[in-house]
């Protein structure tokens, strides 16, 4: 096993940083979910920020906002391409220019706790609601990677 001293020697010596991990990933997701909602509930739907008439949602924020943010910063295509820094740079960014030109209050990067609580909820109202939990997401927050 790979140890974090040894990853930041070769992102030292090399100069590159790891690939956003699974556990970002997942935190990206509850981020863009929560400046989504953020953005609704100031009232910003999708034409008063970007001039296109649709509330917000994960995907919008993810492709209207977070996506054109990385590709001006980084020319990279994907949120796949990312390592762990550029994720949390592209979103502070992102909040920076919001907070500026909108008003949008920042947002912090959800922790890793904030997920896994999330995901757990999920899971429960999936429940709650009646469907069953092989129709709710199938994560286990107690193993996120």
């Amino acid at each position: 096993m790979i140890t974090n001293s040894q990853i930041k020697q070769a992102e030292e010596i090399f100069g590159i940083k790891p690939q956003r991990t699974l556990k970002q990933n997942r935190s990206l997701h509850l981020a863009l979910t929560m400046l989504s909602d953020q953005l609704n509930l100031a009232g910003l739907d999708v034409k008063k920020v970007i001039k296109v008439d649709i509330p917000w949602t994960p995907a919008t924020a993810k492709e209207y906002l977070f996506r054109p943010v990385m590709k001006a910063m980084l020319n990279k295509e994907s949120t796949t391409e990312l390592n762990t820094k550029q994720v949390s740079d592209i979103w502070e960014l992102l909040l920076r220019e919001l907070g500026e030109k909108v008003g949008i209050e920042y947002i912090p990067f959800p922790s890793e706790e904030q997920t896994a609580a999330y995901l757990r909820s999920l899971q429960q109202s999936a429940f709650v609601n009646g469907s069953s939990l092989t129709t709710a997401p199938k994560i286990n927050p107690n193993k996120l990677c």
